[in-house]
């Protein structure tokens, strides 16, 4: 008898990528910029670090199971019930206990092409089946979407803006798509890049989809643009019924003590979210800027802290050409661009950094 599941047969274990240190270490470089991951640049608001050095001292007991005073709070910044609030070990795990809650072997997720991997990889370990729909012109294709969706599909996910790509779903597809939809369908609208975007046609999906009773789990994270990426800490709201679905395979300690104050603390800056909205923006128009001069031309309009540029053939040297230069970036195989990378929006001197490692990298190869 076997032990693990068919479905894991063609699956393989995460690999990370070693540390900056010693990938600094390894190539004997005096610096090294890790611009891969989509974190923000900047470490937590000021009253979070505060209010971690406050609980560091009880972390001897275990944290609070279901986050009351953060969920409560949540709840009140959207004006929904507690109830209606779930949190994560970053919105990512709340998309692993979806895939849990939801899919029988067979069952089937539609999700667009490339797009945030776990969305497939966690449909996958369950034995479901990913529908993956292409892009059109690095956007999803709601429509293409719409009619790959059949008798067995539980969940679509729309990623607004779409990582990698970094582009938007604006209000009137999301609109069409909301009412053409099959009713046992549970749509999860992402938008862990929501507190970057500054255009008048995206939509916030709580107010405009949750509270209108669409069929719809929204997804934010604490990940990004609040600096806390290493703490794990997310949270979707839906309808209670999904949430209470969710919680039935969650972990009761799944988000820690120091990520939950530090999450609470960081809610109400929004002196330093509009700073970090502000550079991000104008960090991502110089990054555009040195990608064009060598050639590159990355996906837009972008509206996130990263960009995705197509390379070809040349994906792989060039990421490892930029690797010799110190500057991290990461290829897109994994999300099913093989022939891309994309680059995260660092501080302006990161920004600098890569664009010497670039044009070094490009006069080499002249």
């Amino acid at each position: 008898m076997r032990v693990f599941r068919p479905a894991l047969d063609g699956l393989v274990p995460y690999e990370p990528g070693k540390p900056e240190e010693e990938v600094q270490r390894e190539l004997g470089l005096e610096r090294v910029v890790k611009l891969a991951s989509n974190e923000g640049p900047w470490g937590p608001f000021p009253a979070a670090l505060e209010a971690m050095e406050r609980s560091a001292h009880s972390l001897n007991r275990y944290p609070d199971g279901g986050a009351f005073h953060l969920r409560n709070a949540l709840a009140e910044r959207h004006d929904v019930s507690p109830a209606e609030v779930i949190t994560g070990a970053g919105a990512d795990a709340i998309i692993g206990h979806l895939s849990v809650a939801t899919l029988d072997p067979g069952d089937e997720i539609v999700t667009g092409w490339p797009s945030f991997v776990s969305y497939v990889l966690d449909a996958l370990k369950v034995g479901a089946v990913p529908r993956r729909v292409p892009l059109r012109d690095d956007h999803l294709d709601l429509e293409a979407m719409l009619s790959a969706i059949g008798p067995r599909t539980k969940l679509v996910y729309v990623a607004t803006p779409n990582n990698p790509t970094g582009t938007m779903t604006g209000r009137g597809e999301l609109d069409a798509y909301f009412d053409e939809v099959p009713a046992h369908v549970l749509t999860v609208v992402d938008q862990a890049y929501l507190e970057y975007i500054d255009e008048p046609a995206y939509p916030d999906a709580i107010e405009e989809y949750v509270k209108a009773g669409r069929r719809v789990l929204v997804l934010r994270t604490f990940s990004k643009i609040y600096g806390l990426a290493g703490l794990r800490v997310g949270y979707g709201i839906g309808s209670a019924d999904v949430v209470q679905g969710i919680a039935k395979v969650r972990r009761a300690f799944d988000v820690n003590t120091q990520a939950q104050v530090a999450a609470l603390a960081s809610l109400d800056d929004r002196a330093e979210l509009e700073r970090r909205r502000r550079l991000t923006a104008e960090g991502r128009e110089a990054l555009g800027r040195t990608l064009r001069e060598h050639g590159l031309e990355p996906a837009g309009p972008a509206v996130a802290n990263f960009l995705f540029a197509e390379v070809g053939d040349a994906a792989g040297p060039l990421f490892e050409a930029l690797l010799g230069q110190g500057a991290i970036v990461r290829p897109m195989g994994a999300f099913g661009a093989a022939g891309a990378l994309r680059i995260t929006v660092g501080t302006p001197e990161e920004n600098e950094f890569f664009a010497g490692a670039l044009a070094s990298v490009r006069a080499a190869a002249a």
